[in-house]
């Protein structure tokens, strides 16, 4: 069951990062099918989150969710429209990676001793 939430978490991502690339090239909402775009990976990102939380927990999925979904949107901008990336941008990717790792793990943790203290 955690395998769908994740593989629904994934898909919420990946939609995200879409969307927002979308809203990007809609220019302001000015550009139909780039405005459609963003209508489409908004709500897809949004449904397939909502799954995901069938059966993860809300601040595993959200932070994971919004925080991998803005690194990976900063990498579109920099690669897909030679937006700039500074040290200090890279450092902050970094750790808002890190965060979402340290978060994950601590909840892992604990399940585990949760699980242990039952056993």
């Amino acid at each position: 069951m955690i395998m769908k939430g994740l593989l629904c978490l994934a898909l919420a991502i990946v939609s995200e990062v879409f969307g927002s690339t979308m809203l990007k090239l809609s220019d302001g909402f000015t550009h139909l099918w780039p405005a459609l775009g963003v209508i489409a990976g908004i709500g897809a990102s949004f449904m397939f989150l909502s799954f995901s939380l069938k059966s993860l927990d809300l601040s595993t999925a959200y932070a994971t969710w919004s925080g991998v979904g803005t690194a990976l949107t900063a990498i579109v901008g920099f690669i897909v429209f030679k937006e700039a990336m500074t040290v200090k941008m890279m450092i902050g990717l970094v750790l808002v990676i890190t965060g979402v790792i340290l978060l994950n793990r601590s909840k892992s943790q604990k399940a585990k001793k949760n699980q242990t203290a039952r056993s």
